[in-house]
């Protein structure tokens, strides 16, 4: 639960959005090698919100060795098709609805985690293990779009070099993430505040998922990244001076 909260405050209080190419990161990938790649996928996971609530989600109510591998196995393999076949074939779509249908993602696994098909429709929801490798594969294409923001080059085998780069280094961030909350569920599972508090806790990741979905749906409003930057500052800049156009113009 603590995780969560403060996962989210995190999230809340960050200038940057979920899993975005920086500028810096771009001219980083003109002068390093392959190895830069690796470590740009790896950040990329550790700080991308919306993967690891999903992640988180998946494996809460998880406690075997043999249930976590295979969940996380059908997510990776969704996400290693995507991304790896989707940039190399230049396959792209606006970021910011791929991002949204992200964050509907979190707020399906959470909504599962309580029951809340069975309990508040009466409907048996499709098999998990499938709806977490159909989710897998568009994590993957939101990994994709972001990926394609990079200069990969023209040489067919160069670029497929670099995407495997960046997805080698996202299965390595993922194995990061996914070990320091395994070791954080251990824990709390041992507490008689689990049980207690585990529905609030997938009530934060409905609310975590809604909030990224917002936070996704506005920037496809400001549709023109260059023209509507996402540095805080400057984004409530852009409000102001709109509202004092509206002003001026009445």
């Amino acid at each position: 639960m603590k995780f969560l909260l403060s996962a989210l405050i995190f999230l809340s209080s960050s200038i940057s959005w979920a899993h975005g190419i920086s500028e810096a990161d771009k001219q980083a990938m003109l002068s390093g090698g392959y190895l830069k790649y690796v470590w740009l996928g790896a950040t990329h996971m550790l700080t991308g919100y919306d993967h690891l609530l999903f992640i988180f989600g998946v494996i809460f109510f998880l406690t075997t060795f043999k249930d976590i591998v295979r969940f996380i196995s059908v997510f990776t393999l969704g996400h290693c098709i995507t991304l790896i076949f989707a940039t190399f074939f230049k396959i792209t779509a606006n970021y910011f609805l791929i991002d949204a249908v992200i964050a509907v993602s979190v707020m399906y696994k959470g909504f599962e985690n309580i029951d809340g098909f069975k309990k508040y429709f009466s409907w048996e929801p499709p098999s998990l293990l499938k709806m977490v490798f159909a989710f897998g594969l568009i994590h993957g294409f939101g990994l994709s779009t972001r990926l394609q923001q990079l200069p990969l080059g023209d040489d067919v085998q160069s670029m497929l070099i670099r995407i495997l780069s960046f997805n080698v280094g996202v299965e390595l961030g993922q194995i990061i993430a996914l070990t320091i909350m395994l070791i954080l569920l251990k824990g709390w599972r041992t507490t008689s505040s689990f049980e207690k508090f585990a529905k609030a806790a997938n009530v934060a990741l409905i609310a975590g998922g809604i909030f990224l979905f917002n936070m996704q749906f506005h920037g496809y409003w400001h549709s023109f990244p260059e023209d509507f930057p996402l540095n805080q500052d400057d984004h409530t800049h852009i409000h102001a001076d709109m509202k004092a156009e509206e002003v001026n113009t009445h």
